[in-house]
């Protein structure tokens, strides 16, 4: 017997050549697939049998047309190998689209399957035949749906859940007569999870575009469903958990005892349904929680709860779901500062991960830092900054300002990361020293005490600083710092002197600031009069920054017709910028965002550090309404299709003191403790009438904004449909429907405006502080709207935003 040679392939008696389906077509092999297949019923050996049918359906994963073998394929589906059924049913499905006329040939075979003794022919049939998806089809799939949904195996019925969802998208119109919402709702009493799973899921999707945003829910379900969440895999779980935040507790007690359901599932391996559970604590919080300060307390002890599942979680995973749980620490830790403290040096940077997840760990390491923790945070970052990787070592430096500026430290943190910071200044690697220097001017803007320690060296690093960044930011300190600097005008004099060969915009602006503070500083002016003269002429004739031809030409203005001290305090660019060290720089301020991603927890916003409205068009934004749902199939309950259009007409939704819950057993589970309380009724709101005479001034805006907390505010989305966006043109779209500009600008990503309305009736101030990018391909308005005096309901906020919308299309 020949031995094969190296790259030869053996034949295997009764088998394809080779050891692989996918190889060239050869002239006649269609016909000859087809006599196999006519052959078919007399083969005695099922494994031929299945390799004739893997070969017909590898010519089609190839791209072949074979659905010239549709009727010999069908005669084959006589057999009672699920192997071969279920290859057979994937090549019907798949030519069924493109071939209509030959896939209603197999209607009755697959119908009459739907009716075979085994539950595994009975599935597979049925999904194949609601997998068709051609409306002259519909007909024939809602007897076997129907039938399939109360069959007494779980595989069945839970195959048939999802052909429901198929009819639904083939046509709704049949789905709705047949009243298979109705169905769906009694089988979530299913005894098997996975069925009661995809009752959900089939739910949701159906009642997606109602009001409530997906299935409508109720004290019974919720409970129904969190007793049984054991039951359920991870995927099922997080289904089931993602329920619970459009869900609203009628008391405390309540969201306790749900909180108390929930919490076994933080002791799973699973990350989804963790961070499925942390979203559902978070929102119960909200809700069952009535003053801010209770609230934060009560986020913090969730927090404290789930912590060690997520640490756990972030060090046994793979890189990009550590990644996911850093992103969502790391807004946990910005929401409830503190709460991760002391397990800082799980999130130290290991030598094997990934780059996206060491800059994450420096980005979350300052958040962790206190009076305890903060040298050892410090002495790691500090080791950071000599890594190979560029980027890591400027985050390293970046963190360690970070905790100097945000005060976390305690005292004397931020002086030693200032002689930290002096020390990389020194060192010979560019990006490091330009690092440090920008780490330096924050320093020195939110503790002028360290002047003295960071002024010496100044002179010096501006002759091997060459980065631009760098460089400005020494400029910066040496016009803070010019009167602890005897040489400082000497130095800027180089600089002036070789004014054209600069090419970076900042770096001039930042030495014609500088020099401008030097003369006005006492006893400087004789020392730096020529230089500024000499630089304020070239700065005038500087064509390559607009910005800096008219800073000069300003300044030079302002030399001739004032006095010094007048220009000292009037140039916001020359007046001593220091900063409180509780005060966030305006820049880091960002409380509004932070509480939008604690709201849209476990999503893609917390990844993108964004809320929903920056990334998703508002025709796919959804909202939910989160309110107790009459179930549809409760006695005396209306509908379905009547719940819908009722939701539709309600005004607002019901208090979470009054919950709408009918005097009924709605899943037959007995009497519950609120069963008996009667829906409250809401009182109708009045449309919105805004005063066109109202006027109010800046101070008064101001004050009125602030004495507002930001968690009362509304956060909106608004869509802009002008075709040309100016601060003009949206002022007076605005003031068409009577909401009033106090001061609106244009910054070079975005255009910024501050406005105002007052409700006629009850006089209520409605301020509002509006965003528009740019660069967004489809312009959206973010509204933050705070409202003064007793609080307007969500309806009349409503109603004016929706008088915006108009305004601005």
């Amino acid at each position: 017997m020949a031995t094969p040679q190296p790259g030869q392939t053996t034949q295997q008696p009764g088998g394809p050549p080779g050891d692989s389906y996918f190889t060239e077509s050869r002239k006649g092999e269609i016909n000859e697939l087809r006599n196999l297949l006519r052959g078919f019923a007399t083969e005695r050996d099922p494994m031929r049998k299945r390799d004739i049918i893997k070969k017909v359906l590898a010519y089609m994963t190839l791209g072949i047309d074979v659905s010239r073998l549709f009727t010999e394929m069908m005669l084959a589906i006589e057999t009672r190998d699920l192997v071969i059924k279920k290859m057979i049913y994937l090549y019907l499905t798949n030519y069924a689209r493109t071939h209509p006329e030959l896939a209603q040939m197999c209607t009755n075979t697959l119908t009459k399957d739907c009716a075979n003794d085994d539950p595994m022919v009975r599935g597979l049939a049925l999904r194949a035949l609601c997998g068709l998806n051609l409306p002259q089809m519909v007909e024939y799939i809602s007897e076997p749906l129907r039938r399939s949904l109360s069959d007494g195996h779980a595989y069945v019925r839970k195959t048939a859940v999802m052909g429901v969802l198929k009819l639904y998208h083939l046509d709704r119109e049949t789905f709705e007569s047949c009243g298979f919402v109705d169905i769906l709702y009694d089988m979530l009493r299913d005894p098997d999870a996975s069925v009661v799973v995809n009752c959900v899921i089939c739910l949701n999707e159906v009642m997606q575009k109602s009001p409530a945003g997906g299935m409508a829910i109720n004290r019974a379900i919720m409970l129904h469903l969190l007793n049984r969440i054991h039951e359920f895999n991870e995927f099922a779980q997080v289904q089931i958990l993602e329920l619970v935040p459009r869900y609203i507790p009628a008391n405390e007690e309540e969201g306790y005892q749900i909180m108390n359901l929930l919490d076994p599932v933080l002791s799973t391996s699973g990350s989804g349904a963790v961070m499925a559970t942390v979203h559902a604590f978070l929102s119960l919080a909200d809700q069952v929680v009535g003053d801010d300060e209770h609230k934060l307390q009560m986020k913090r002890q969730i927090v404290e709860r789930v912590k060690p599942s997520l640490v756990t979680q972030i060090s046994s995973g793979s890189s990009e779901m550590m990644y996911t749980l850093l992103k969502h620490v790391e807004t946990l830790a910005e929401a409830c500062p503190g709460v991760f403290d002391d397990e800082y040096r799980q999130f130290y940077v290991r030598y094997n991960e990934p780059t996206h997840v060491k800059y994450l760990k420096l980005a979350v390491l300052p958040r962790l830092a206190n009076p305890d923790t903060a040298p050892d945070i410090v002495s790691e970052l500090a080791e950071c900054v000599h890594d190979s990787n560029v980027k890591m070592s400027r985050l390293a430096v970046r963190s360690m300002a970070r905790i100097a500026c945000g005060g976390t430290g305690g005292p004397g943190a931020a002086e030693a990361i200032a002689r930290r910071l002096l020390e990389l200044l020194d060192l010979n690697v560019e990006h490091v020293s330009s690092e440090a220097a920008s780490a330096l001017t924050l320093i020195v803007r939110k503790h002028p005490t360290l002047k003295p320690m960071v002024a010496p060296p100044l002179t010096r690093s501006l002759k091997y600083i060459t980065e631009p960044s760098g460089r400005a930011s020494v400029l910066y300190l040496l016009g803070d710092c010019g009167d602890m600097v005897p040489a400082a005008p000497y130095a800027l004099e180089k600089l002036i002197d070789s004014y054209d060969s600069l090419e970076d915009a900042g770096v001039k602006l930042a030495l014609l600031t500088t020099t401008m503070k030097l003369f006005l500083q006492q006893n400087r002016a004789p020392e730096v009069q020529h230089m500024l003269g000499r630089l304020l002429a070239k700065a005038c004739d500087d064509v390559s920054s607009q910005d800096l031809h008219d800073r000069a030409l300003q300044y030079y203005r302002l030399l001739r017709n004032a006095d010094l001290h007048t220009l000292q305090t009037t140039i916001p660019q020359l007046k001593a910028n220091y900063i409180p060290e509780h005060v966030p720089f305006a820049e880091e301020d960002d409380s509004a965002r932070q509480k939008l991603l604690v709201e849209e927890f476990n999503t893609l916003s917390v990844l993108y550090g964004k809320p929903s409205v920056h990334f998703i068009a508002p025709e796919y934004q959804v909202k939910y309404v989160k309110m107790p749902a009459e179930h549809p199939l409760s006695p005396g309950a209306p509908s379905a299709q009547q719940l819908e259009t009722s939701v539709l007409h309600q005004e607002q939704p019901v208090a979470a003191s009054a919950p709408a819950y009918a005097d009924v057993d709605l899943l037959g589970f007995g009497d519950g403790p609120l069963a008996s309380q009667t829906p409250s009724v809401t009182q109708p709101v009045s449309s919105l009438s805004l005063n066109p005479s109202v006027n109010l001034s800046g101070d008064d805006y101001q004050s009125r904004w602030e004495g507002i907390s930001d968690n009362d505010a509304h956060v909106s989305a608004i869509p802009m449909g002008m075709s040309s966006i100016t601060t003009d043109s949206v002022e007076a779209a605005l003031a068409s429907v009577h909401v009033r500009t106090i001061a609106s600008g244009e910054l070079p990503t975005e255009f910024k405006f501050f406005l105002y309305a007052q409700e006629s009736t009850s006089g209520m101030l409605f301020l509002i502080q509006g965003n528009i990018e740019k660069q967004s391909a489809e312009p959206l308005m973010i509204a933050t709207i705070k409202v003064t005096g007793d609080m307007a309901s969500s309806e009349l906020i409503n109603q004016l935003i929706s008088t915006m919308t108009t305004a601005l299309q």
